[in-house]
Formats: structure tokens, C-alpha cells, sequence
């Protein structure tokens, strides 16, 4: 073999580096069982907030070393493979949007004191009560000013059109009203879209119904203040010119000598003021008094001969502070009668991070902004950028690269022609990122924002850009922890299964190709292994979508192994000689080998590039074990095998065994003659289920429908698995169990009664989650949630919550399913020259995707209900995968049996090719199945309807690519003339 040593080189870089970055996620599960034993009390309940304090306070510190170099477990987590939401559970946030700068900016933001107070009014009230901000707001307005229409203060310039001083009340709180809606569904989509960009996978984020707030589940994080840096910020990026420190010299002396000056003759004034009673201050203030006379005695500025703006300075060229400094500058800064000395057009604004110093103290730099007068409006905003990404700068230092629209072009053109020498600085939420030196006159929109950024803070920087800026301030008003949806039981039934399965496969392939199986074996450790250590390099989370991929490239790596040990037998049968029989079996498999491949890569490239959530997290795992194992199954093996066979013609390497000798090596059995009977069995069944879907419905889970979630509390630690697997049979609609906070608090939501939203419907819902649970678990329901006793359950909250699988996120994966098909057919024709392959194929992925939803509606009549959610499409994608790969093997035999003898006798070449490639294809589909049966019946009722799933998709794409596939394309054929009809006849 040639090139071997590159290969076996290329072996050893990708396992060190695999093993490498697996040994970040085994010192990190090392890290969360010390977590979780510290945060676990006698009765064995675990307090996830106690167990998030115990990784927050080691969060920088050292946990890891390798070689002489230390990690943080920081650096450990950014650097571990992770699991998915429903495989680890995660973070639970729900934001609230505030309707209040809206309102506000609807109405032009008026000097009205009335209107001012009654928005205010409203803010409050609504902290308490359940009614709509805009009627809190209404009644509010009402009570303020009685006789007073809305006109008066909606019928502005901006809302002429629309809002005119005719316009009622009523019309004017309905266009409020669908402001706020619009606000609210627009903040939706940009925190999804940040939330895909944060670099989890497949998230939850879901709208609360009939409220401005949004729930959002993130899995495994473990930075909660990153967190909130992203569903929070408003990215209000702003350009502005910089004073220099020279220009603005003198307003800060003066402010020194001001306050010099005051704290000289009015020392026992200013005491009196700090010590009001506090029985006149809000509780707010009363906290910030007692903070502040606390802070006194470190107080740098308490010493009457230190200036505070330049006595603290670190540089007399530049505002530069000690970060420790800076809360004493904002202290003067924040009271106007100094603040009023600066100049009008001067605002003063920190940067956004701290400058580390040789000397190990941290700098924060003021920046002195240039406004112009009469307004506060920058000279260019943020609304021009049109795109961002995280990039390098020229001394290589993470930076980004922005990109603006026409109008933003002009006046940066404008802005940096004006400035040459001079800083322009870059403005996020008040905040300076950077403050650079114009060169030259930047002539396009293309521009780059670079800094005292790390990798991470350069791509979150990025991905708030370009999704845009809120239209309105949101604000989490919830946070805890929350667990896996499968749970842990759940999760462990499934991996034994696999194990189990996969110890089967070993055994069956060692029993049919003796050595060669070993060598199938070795490549398909190596395939899982590499797909682990990638993912774990690409810092990607494994969801059960992503097991399915897994399954799919377990399934294609065998059978790549299973071409090429069958070719090998044909030739040895032939009497070729050992040596030449392993190079043949290689190049003869290696085109059908390639085209499988590269048809499947192809669709999980696409299904990536334009889908969302599950579709998503199935494409990557999809595509990287795509890579892998066509390198460890071609590659790998071919060394391992020309090592074995070093000794030529007489080694001891074989590729059957007795027992399978000759097994499926001379079949003649005429497929063909039977595809009608095919056609009409196919959509026989398909029919039946689908009709049986139209009449009685499919089984929708509630990602897909959203419903009614409950927080419950017990006593004692509660199975999430076992209460669902139990709910299951108490309710008609889908439910979902998962822990909460701790794991004797369990959050169980339900698509019951999920279209009626009356009270009456609430009052069943409710009534039944609570007899359900109390059947499932014989403890009784308990109003008294503080004193529960061993025997009770109590309800502690509940809301109404929308589909996680939004309608933009089916019409992406249908639209990314599309495009798959269309890429699938034009490959097709390009390898195989004729557009009936092209279209056999399209037509045989439509038939195996309708036998499924069929297959699942026919189960449900049947009395077996198995779940349509987030899983099932995963599913299906898997069973795609798996029918293309097969169809494809079996076109390439027939092209090349095409090529060896043209196509006289049309049906005898396709039928021959089918007969040479059912060996393969019936090992393929069977060590596959091994794997999804023993998960089918030994995994849990949890992953019951996912295993299902797959296990009627890999027999359908079994079937579909010998009875649908190659016979449409025959019959295409001789629709075309190629072949006539009478050659069809039962072959001898």
C-alpha cells in the first residue's frame, strides 16, 4: 500500500489530539461528582443551586495539569465534550421584555408628567399582578388624567398614518397593544438567534403565553453571568470621536478644585446629608447609605489632599485609573454639580475591561466621547452593520470584522476623514470596546473592531451584532438549574443498550469474517472515538439527535468494511491470489464506498447550513462521523490489513469462516418480477397510515405543541423517568418530566387540553396532573408546600408555555430538506449519468420518510403510541441517511455491470447487481439492527418511540433500495426505450 506511513501518521496526530481533549471532559466529570457530593445532604437530595456555588467559586481556579501546564476549570469546560439539554440537563431563564420603553417611544417620549407617572404606576403594579401591562397602564393613565384621550400625547409625527388626534382610546391601546406583541415576538427571534450562535446545542427557548416572558433552557452551562451578558444586552453599538485628555484638561482641574474646595468648608453638612434617617429613604437607598459608609474607610478620595480625577490617575496622558478607583470617580461624577463643569458636548464613558499592568494591578480607562450639541445622538449607529464575525487582527489577537450597509459606508467615510490621528471609539451599551487611531480615510463599510479581547469575548461580541439589537430591554426574572429530560435512568438504560448491541455486532462480525471482522471492528472503535474527540475539539454538545448520527456513521463504517471484505471474498472465489485480492477488493469498493459517502455528507451539509435545533446537532455529528469513518474504514483498515498480510500470499489473514463460507455468494433470485407487488404493498400501508394519521391524529410531543408546565415538590428525591413513563399512561396528551432546581422538585409539563385556554380547562389540566401524579407515585396532593411530609407532593407554580420546536424552525428543516434532495439528485446524476438514478433514488426517500409517520399512526391504532417531537425527526434524518448509502451501493453495482456489458438485458444486469449486493446489504441492515433492536427492548419506555423509529426506517431502507429504488429506475428506463418489455422474464 502506498503512502501507508502518512496514514499511520496522520493515525497517531488524530489520536493523541482525540485523547488530549477527552481528557478535559474526564477531569471535568471529575470536577461535577466532587459538586455533586458536596451539594448532597443526608436523605440524598441534591441542591443545585449549592452545587453551582461550588463550581462558581473554583471557576478560575486550577483543576488540571497537563504536562507542566495548568487549566482552570474554565478552561476545562470550554474545552469538554458536552451533552445536550436532554442528555445533562442545564440552565433555566425566563426573561421578562419591558413593554415600558416602548410605550414610551411610541409616544415620542414626552415631558408629561402624567403620562411619565402612570408608566411608572404601571411598572409597578405589574410586578404583582397577572393583567397586561398596556391596561395597567390604561387605568393608570386614567386615574392620572381623567379627562384626557391618548391622542393627546400617540398622535405624534413619527405615528402620523397610524395615530392621528381623531384616533380613540380603544384604537390607540390596539396599536400599543401590537407593538408590544410584535416587540416581544422580535426579541423571541433575536434571542433564539443568539442563543444558536452562543455555541449550544439544540436549546430550548419557548414564549410563556399571554405574558411578555420568555423561558429559555441552555444545556450544561456553567458560566450563569456570560449568560446573562447575552439574553440581556440591548447592543446599542455607537461610533463616536474621542476628546483628548489635553482638550478636556481644564474642566477636570476645575472639577478638582470644586470638590477640594467643598469637602474643605462643608465637612459636618455632608455628614448630616449621609446620616437621614431611614425611615425617609426607600429600602434601596437605606442599602446603598450602609454600602457607602462602609466603602469610607477605603476611600480613596476621603483624603482632602487627593484629587478625584487627577490625583487617581495613573498617566498624565490619558484617564486612566486602578479599577479598585473607579467606583470614587463615579461618586463625583454622578453628582451634578460637578459633573455640570464639563463642557456640553463632552460625556465621559469607561472601557469595557480592565488593562492588566507589569505590575499585576488593573487599569480602567475614561474615555472623554464628543457629542454634538443638542443632542445625544451619535454621529453613527449600529443599525448600519450588516454583518459581524469574530476574525484576527494583524498581530493576530482575536478581533471583528464588521461589514455596513451603503448609508453606513457614507458617513464612516465621512467620520474618518474628518479624524485622521485622531480615536474614534467603538461604543457598545455605554461601553468602550476600543478607541483606535484613524490612519487614513476608510473609503467602504468594511471595518474591524479590535482590543483587549479573548477568543470567547470577540465571538459574543460578534453574535450580538449580528443578530441585531432588542427592541426592547429584557430582564431575567428567573434562573435555576434544571436536569436532563431523559433522565438519568433513562440515559443509563440507553447507553447499556448500546453497549450490549454493539458486543453483539463484535461477536457476529468475528464469527462471519474470522480476522477481517477484528480489523471492521477496530476501524468502527476508532470511528467512535474520533467523533468523540472532534466534537470535544469543536467544543459541540452530544444530544440524542446526535447518538442517532452516530448510529447512522456506526452503520456506514461497518458497511464500508462489509463492501470491501465481500469484494475481497468475490476475487478469492475467482482464484485470485490473497494479495491481489485484497488491492482489488479495495479499488473495486472504494467508487461505492466514495458515493455513499459523499451523497450522505452532502445532505448533512445542507441540513446544517439552513437548519435549526435538532436538525442542527444531528448534521454535525453527522458530518463528523462521515469523515471519520470513511478514513478509519478505507484507510486504517488497509494498513492494519497490509500489515496482517506482510507475508504475502501465505499469511494467516482470512475474511470468512467456516460457518459462513459461501453464505449469500451465489444468489439468482429475481427481484424485479416481484416490484409491482412491491409498489402495491407500499402504498397499501402507506395509505392505511396515513389516513389513520388524517382521522385520529399523530401523537405530538410538546415541543412540538407546547402546554402546561408544573413545578412539583416532594420530600424526597423523585425519578423524572419513571414519574413520566407513569404519566404517559394517565394522559391523552404528551407529557415531559424533568428536575428542577433540586432533584426532589420536578417541572412536568403537559399537551393536555393544549388548545382550550379557558378556566374551566386550567382547572382539568391541573386536577388531572395532580391525580396522576398521586397514582404514579401513591403520595397525596398538599396545599402546604413548607411543611410536606414524606407521603405528600405539593404544586408550587405553573404558566402556559408555547412550542419549543417554533414555525420557522419546521419550515428551515423543511426547507433544508429540500434542498438535500435536490443536491442528492444532481450528484446522483452527475456520477451516474441518467436522471432515472437521480429520481429512483428521490423517489425511494419519499417512500422510506412516509413509512415511518405511516409505521408510527399504524402502532398508535394498534394500541402502541410512540411520540412525533424533536427525537423523531433526528430519527428520521438517520433513516434518510441509511436509505441513500444503500441505494447507492447497489447503483454503483449496477453502473459497473453496465459498464462490463452494456444494458441488452436490462432486467438480468439490475437484477445480477441486486443478487451481488445482497450479501452486503443484508449484514449492513443486520449488525445496524442488532444495535437499534437490543435499544428497542432493553433502552427504557423513554427512548421507546425513538429506537421504533429507527428500527422501521433501517428495514424500509433495506427494502426500499432492492423493491422501489432500482425497480423505478428500471421502469424509467424502458418508458425511455432503453430496454423493451419483453425482456422481462423470470431469469433461469
Amino acid at each position: 500500500m502506498q503512502n501507508k506511513g502518512v496514514i499511520v501518521f496522520l493515525t497517531v496526530i488524530i489520536t493523541g489530539l482525540c485523547l488530549y481533549y477527552l481528557s478535559f471532559t474526564f477531569v471535568s466529570n471529575g470536577v461535577k461528582e466532587e459538586a455533586q457530593a458536596y451539594a448532597t445532604d443526608s436523605s440524598g437530595n441534591v441542591d443545585f443551586a449549592k452545587r453551582r456555588s461550588y463550581l462558581d467559586s473554583i471557576w478560575r481556579q486550577p483543576v488540571y495539569n497537563f504536562l507542566g501546564t495548568d487549566f482552570t476549570y474554565q478552561e476545562v469546560k470550554e474545552t469538554e465534550l458536552g451533552l445536550g439539554l436532554d442528555l445533562q440537563g442545564g440552565m433555566h431563564v425566563t426573561l421578562a421584555v419591558s413593554p415600558v420603553e416602548i410605550v414610551k417611544g411610541l409616544a415620542g417620549n414626552p415631558k408629561d408628567e402624567a403620562f411619565n407617572a402612570a408608566v411608572e404606576d404601571a411598572r409597578e403594579e405589574a410586578k404583582t399582578s397577572n393583567e397586561k401591562y398596556i391596561d395597567l397602564f390604561y387605568a393608570a393613565f386614567q386615574e392620572r388624567k381623567p379627562d384626557t384621550n391618548l391622542s393627546s400625547i400617540f398622535a405624534t409625527a413619527a405615528n402620523r398614518g397610524r395615530i392621528s388626534l381623531e384616533s380613540s382610546d380603544a384604537e390607540i391601546l390596539e396599536i400599543i397593544d401590537s407593538e408590544i406583541e410584535n416587540a416581544i415576538d422580535r426579541s423571541f427571534n433575536i434571542l433564539r438567534t443568539r442563543i444558536d450562535r452562543f455555541g449550544t446545542s439544540q436549546p430550548n427557548i419557548q414564549r410563556i403565553q399571554g405574558s411578555g416572558r420568555i423561558q429559555i433552557e441552555l444545556p450544561g452551562v456553567d458560566n450563569q453571568e456570560r449568560v446573562r451578558n447575552l439574553l440581556q444586552g440591548v447592543a446599542k453599538l455607537q461610533f463616536w470621536e474621542v476628546a483628548e485628555f489635553n482638550e478636556i484638561g481644564g474642566s477636570l482641574e476645575a472639577i478638582n478644585s470644586a470638590w477640594v474646595a467643598d469637602r474643605a468648608s462643608e465637612p459636618e453638612e455632608e455628614e448630616a446629608v449621609s446620616e437621614e434617617s431611614d425611615e425617609e429613604l426607600s429600602e434601596e437607598d437605606s442599602l446603598i447609605n450602609a454600602l457607602e459608609k462602609q466603602l469610607e474607610e477605603i476611600d480613596p478620595i476621603q483624603n482632602n489632599s487627593i484629587s478625584p480625577l487627577l490625583g487617581l490617575m495613573k498617566t498624565n496622558l490619558g484617564m486612566v485609573y486602578d479599577i479598585k478607583d473607579t467606583m470614587a470617580v463615579n461618586r463625583v461624577l454622578k453628582q451634578e454639580k460637578y459633573s455640570r463643569i464639563l463642557p456640553r458636548d463632552i460625556k465621559l464613558l469607561w472601557a469595557v475591561k480592565p488593562v492588566i499592568a507589569d505590575d499585576g494591578s488593573e487599569n480602567l480607562e475614561l474615555y472623554a466621547i464628543k457629542m454634538r450639541r443638542g443632542t445625544d445622538e451619535a454621529p453613527l449607529e449600529g443599525d448600519v452593520v450588516t454583518d459581524a464575525r469574530q476574525a484576527l487582527d494583524q498581530t493576530s489577537r482575536p478581533a471583528v470584522s464588521m461589514q455596513m450597509n451603503s448609508e453606513g459606508a457614507r458617513k464612516w467615510r465621512k467620520i474618518t476623514s474628518e479624524n485622521i490621528g485622531r480615536r474614534v471609539a467603538v461604543v457598545l451599551d455605554d461601553y468602550v470596546y476600543t478607541a483606535p487611531v484613524v490612519n487614513g480615510e476608510i473609503p467602504n463599510g468594511s471595518s474591524e473592531i479590535s482590543g483587549n479581547f479573548t477568543l470567547q469575548e470577540a465571538q459574543d461580541l460578534a453574535n450580538i451584532l449580528k443578530s441585531g439589537s432588542l427592541p426592547a430591554p429584557t430582564q431575567i426574572v428567573e434562573e435555576s438549574i434544571i436536569g436532563p429530560t431523559l433522565g438519568k435512568e433513562a440515559l443509563n438504560q440507553g447507553l447499556i443498550s448500546m453497549v450490549a448491541g454493539l458486543v453483539i455486532v463484535v461477536l457476529f462480525m468475528v464469527a462471519y469474517y474470522a480476522k477481517g471482522g477484528l480489523v471492521a471492528i477496530s476501524a468502527l472503535v476508532f470511528n467512535i472515538f474520533f467523533i468523540l474527540g472532534i466534537l470535544a475539539q469543536l467544543s459541540a454538545a452530544l444530544t440524542l439527535p446526535g447518538i442517532a448520527g452516530i448510529v447512522l456513521t456506526i452503520g456506514m463504517s461497518i458497511d464500508a468494511n462489509v463492501l470491501i471484505f465481500e469484494r475481497i471474498k468475490e476475487e478469492l472465489r475467482n482464484g485470485v491470489g490473497l494479495l491481489q485480492a485484497i488491492s482489488a477488493g479495495y479499488d473495486k469498493a472504494f467508487s461505492a464506498i466514495l458515493d455513499s459517502n459523499v451523497t450522505t455528507f452532502l445532505t448533512g451539509a445542507i441540513l446544517y447550513a439552513l437548519g435549526q435545533g435538532p436538525v442542527k446537532g444531528f448534521a454535525i455529528v453527522l458530518m463528523i462521523g462521515i469523515a471519520s469513518s470513511f478514513f478509519s474504514a478505507v484507510f486504517i483498515t488497509r494498513v492494519i490489513v497490509s500489515w496482517m498480510s506482510k507475508k504475502g500470499n501465505q499469511s494467516k489473514i482470512s475474511f470468512e469462516t467456516p460457518l459462513a463460507k459461501n453464505v449469500l455468494s451465489k444468489l439468482n433470485i429475481d427481484f424485479l418480477s416481484k416490484r409491482r407487488i412491491a409498489y402495491m404493498t407500499s402504498t397499501a400501508i402507506i395509505v392505511v397510515g396515513l389516513g389513520i394519521a388524517a382521522i385520529n391524529g399523530l401523537k405530538f410531543g410538546v415541543d412540538f405543541t407546547g402546554g402546561r408546565s408544573y413545578i412539583v415538590e416532594f420530600s424526597q428525591p423523585m425519578s423524572a423517568s419513571e414519574l413520566k413513563v407513569g404519566l404517559d399512561g394517565e394522559f391523552d396528551g404528551s407529557v415531559e418530566v424533568k428536575t428542577y432546581g433540586a432533584n426532589n422538585v420536578l417541572k412536568v409539563t403537559t399537551s393536555y387540553l393544549i388548545n382550550e385556554d379557558d378556566a374551566e380547562s386550567n382547572l382539568e389540566v391541573e386536577t388531572k396532573v395532580k391525580e396522576g401524579i398521586a397514582n404514579v407515585t401513591g403520595l397525596a396532593f398538599t396545599t402546604d408546600a413548607a411543611g410536606l411530609t414524606d407521603t405528600e407532593f405539593a404544586i408550587t407554580g405553573s404558566s402556559k408555555v408555547g412550542a419549543t420546536v417554533a414555525d420557522d424552525i419546521k419550515a428551515s428543516s423543511g426547507e433544508a430538506m429540500i434542498v438535500a434532495l435536490i443536491a442528492i439528485f444532481l450528484y446522483i446524476l452527475l456520477r451516474f449519468r441518467k436522471w432515472q438514478f437521480s429520481l429512483g433514488s428521490i423517489i425511494a426517500l419519499i417512500h422510506d420518510t412516509a413509512f415511518v409517520v405511516a409505521a408510527f399512526a399504524i402502532a398508535s391504532a394498534l394500541g402502541a403510541t410512540f411520540e412525533i417531537d424533536q427525537v423523531f425527526i433526528a430519527a428520521v434524518l438517520t433513516v434518510i441517511g441509511y436509505s441513500i448509502n444503500d441505494t447507492v451501493i447497489v447503483f454503483d453495482r449496477i453502473r459497473e455491470n453496465i459498464d462490463a456489458r452494456g444494458t441488452h438485458n436490462l432486467i438480468k444486469v439490475f437484477n445480477d447487481a441486486i443478487n451481488q449486493t445482497l450479501g452486503r446489504t443484508l449484514i449492513t441492515s443486520f449488525t445496524t439492527l442488532i444495535v437499534v433492536i437490543v435499544l428497542f427492548l432493553f433502552g427504557g419506555e423513554v427512548l421507546r418511540g425513538f429506537s421504533y423509529a429507527l428500527l422501521v426506517g433501517i428495514l424500509v431502507g433495506t427494502y426500499s433500495s432492492v423493491f422501489i429504488a432500482t425497480p423505478i429506475v428500471v421502469d424509467l428506463l424502458q418508458k425511455k426505450g432503453e430496454e423493451p418489455a419483453k425482456t422481462e422474464k423470470k431469469l433461469a
